[in-house]
């Protein structure tokens, strides 16, 4: 690990102004995935930009019936919260599946969003990776795939992104609040994360040097019918092989509103709207869960040792949503 300079900036304006002018700087928070990268060679910043003592660590109901989420509210304060608990489960599951108790307890709500690939390539500095060194090629594209991308992939990149609480956060539509060098934004959380195309090194739409300050989620009222269902290769805490976060409306037994976000399958958290759409409106029973599956999965481009994530995440978006539809509607 090379030798760094290390700021513990007064308030947001000065952190943001702090990166603006170094960059190769790192914002840091937690630190559960920078600090591995650092040891790794793979992240070498030069300056760290402390934010973990800004005013960013809470949870704020809303007047609209939202939670306005800090930055730095760590994992294992937002999976407890009473308000995520009763509101948005699917949020606290997501949380509880992603990490153990030690981790939860430093990782924060915008180090998750931002959590770097897990690809096994990206964090080998002696192996090909264009997200980490551009223009050096995907070695992982002929090579060791099987836990990366089946959906929305290039020839440049076939990585996937590890958190689960974002693709909770993609399905529940949240919004995420910045400070850039110019000035506050606002940015979907279905907008955050880019495809990987010719250029997997830019992860994200927001300009450098930009501090994430919250993650506002809007009110959806059922949402407190919602679950977060993680496959993963041991019963320990581990990434996710595939993952699906799901929220289900019904009037009877007619599907009148749903949510439905995967993990594991793509650059990014993956919104499943072609299956959401195939489900609205209509009488549910987990043949019709199967068939919106296999609606959104129908663009996959499975990798040579991936092909069986397509029957996975079908089978869990079936047990996930005949599991909020209950004994009557399955």
């Amino acid at each position: 690990m090379r030798p760094f300079r290390y700021h513990r900036p007064a308030g947001v304006a000065e952190a943001v102004a702090l990166l603006d002018a170094a960059p190769d700087g790192a914002y840091l928070a937690g630190g559960t995935n920078l600090v591995d990268l650092m040891r790794l060679g793979v992240q070498r910043p030069d300056l760290l930009v402390d934010v973990n003592r800004l005013a960013l660590d809470t949870v704020d109901p809303l007047p609209d019936g939202g939670l306005r989420i800090g930055a730095t509210v760590r994992n294992s304060d937002l999976a407890a919260h009473p308000l995520v608990r009763q509101h948005h489960p699917m949020l606290s599951r997501a949380l509880l599946a992603g990490a153990s108790g030690q981790l939860r307890n430093m990782a924060t709500t915008a180090g998750n969003l931002l959590q770097r690939t897990r690809c096994v390539y990206f964090q080998d500095t002696g192996r090909a990776c264009n997200k980490r060194e551009p223009g050096t090629g995907c070695a992982a594209l002929h090579g060791q795939n099987r836990d990366l991308a089946i959906l929305d992939w290039s020839e440049a990149c076939v990585a996937t992104h590890p958190s689960d609480l974002a693709v909770a956060l993609v399905a529940l539509d949240a919004v995420v609040e910045a400070y850039e060098p110019d000035g506050p934004r606002e940015v979907p959380v279905t907008e955050l994360h880019r495809s990987p195309g010719a250029h997997p090194e830019r992860e994200t739409t927001l300009a450098r040097g930009t501090l994430i300050t919250a993650v506002r989620v809007p009110p959806l009222p059922f949402a407190t019918r919602s679950t977060y269902v993680k496959v993963r290769d041991r019963a320990s805490f581990a990434f996710a092989v595939g993952s699906v976060a799901a929220a289900l409306d019904l009037e009877g037994d007619i599907v009148r509103d749903v949510r439905l976000a995967y993990g594991a399958v793509a650059h990014r958290p993956w919104r499943a709207y072609r299956a959401e759409d195939a489900l609205r409106g209509r009488p549910f029973t987990a043949e019709l869960a199967a068939q919106a599956a296999d609606a959104e999965l129908a663009a996959a481009r499975p990798l040579h040792h991936n092909a069986f994530k397509v029957p996975l995440i079908r089978n869990i978006t079936v047990r996930a949503l005949t599991d909020l539809a209950g004994p009557v509607n399955r």
